[in-house]
């Protein structure tokens, strides 16, 4: 019985590669240096099926993948896909929702507490032999328990955000989203409050939207004028739902205290980006979902959603644009 032709784009753990080849005919690829979107566009018009993590599914590569059938996302997110021309081209697009849920929130909340609590500035202060050279309080962090914290976008992780703001750390929990979550709401008591509400109220903002045409620039100069001075802005969804520029002035004029970014307009972030100077800004290299656990348990169900469509089974984990 003849196997499928299929590419994986990214290196996963050999157990995954070897579950793949007992279904599939798996081109082999050289892991040893990073695959670029080149190597898969020399590829494509071979494969009736690809795992990928963000290489661009675009009108050029799919032009060239006559062949193809299904693209499968590690991430959650599928902004690399052209969902249009995919469409066009009888292409399905799979994700890995429901995933990383967990990890996400637990790097949600220590890039709120190391933003409150400075544990980024401390680590440099004692590693550069300052202990002694504390003068009047002056590395003094905000709170966490007890305070005012806004969740905009309640999927899935910012549900997860949530329990842990306001059972864990007895926060005062709101949220902004575009449908009310009732159960949500009696499960952790958190209340529903307009954009703009929740944004004069909290201590802490937290993004978790995902990136579309509406929450392109969310935030910018109006809405970081409306926050509270001693605010935290946290943002773990995509680096465009924040208008960098407008960020970057916000925390010049102390309209607000400080941010924890995973994310950034601009990824890799530019060397000469002001929010690398910033002492009240904590940075990582967009890695929220950065476990080795996580990343195989994607790995694995982007694997078995490329091969239940290769096989004809009934697909799982379609991205929602493409259901039905």
């Amino acid at each position: 019985m003849r196997k499928p032709k299929v590419l994986i784009g990214y290196p996963i753990k050999e157990e995954i590669q070897d579950y793949v080849r007992e279904h599939c005919d798996l081109v082999e690829m050289d892991y040893s240096k990073p695959i670029t979107y080149d190597d898969i566009y020399e590829l494509i018009d071979e494969v009736e099926g690809a795992v990928v993590l963000i290489t661009p599914i675009d009108e050029k590569l799919l032009d060239k993948a006559k062949k193809l059938k299904v693209v499968s996302n590690i991430t959650v997110g599928y902004n690399n896909f052209n969902i249009e021309a995919m469409k066009k081209a009888g292409v399905v697009g799979t994700h890995s929702p429901g995933i990383l849920d967990d990890t996400v929130a637990d790097f949600v909340m220590g890039l709120l507490i190391s933003t409150a609590r400075r544990i980024t500035e401390l680590n440099s202060f004692v590693k550069e032999g300052n202990w002694k050279k504390i003068e009047n309080n002056h590395l003094m962090g905000n709170d966490i328990s007890g305070t005012k914290v806004g969740i905009i976008g309640m999927g899935r992780i910012g549900e997860e955000v949530a329990r842990r703001c306001s059972l864990g750390f007895k926060m005062d929990v709101s949220y902004y989203n575009r449908s009310r979550k009732e159960e949500a709401e009696k499960e952790y008591g958190i209340s529903y409050k307009p954009m703009k509400e929740l944004l004069k109220d909290s201590d802490f903002v937290v993004l978790l939207t995902p990136l579309t045409d509406e929450t392109h620039h969310l935030m910018g100069d109006e809405e970081f004028s409306m926050m509270k001075k001693n605010a935290i802005l946290v943002n773990a969804s995509r680096g465009p739902v924040v208008d960098e520029k407008a960020l970057i002035n916000a925390l010049q004029k102390e309209w607000i205290a400080g941010a924890g970014l995973d994310v950034y307009e601009k990824e890799p972030i530019d060397p000469d980006n002001p929010l690398l100077q910033m002492d009240n800004v904590v940075l990582s290299p967009h890695i929220a979902a950065g476990t080795q656990r996580t990343y195989d348990d994607l790995a694995w169900n982007a694997a078995k959603c490329m091969v239940r469509i290769l096989e004809g089974k009934e697909p799982v984990n379609v991205i929602p644009e493409m259901r039905g």
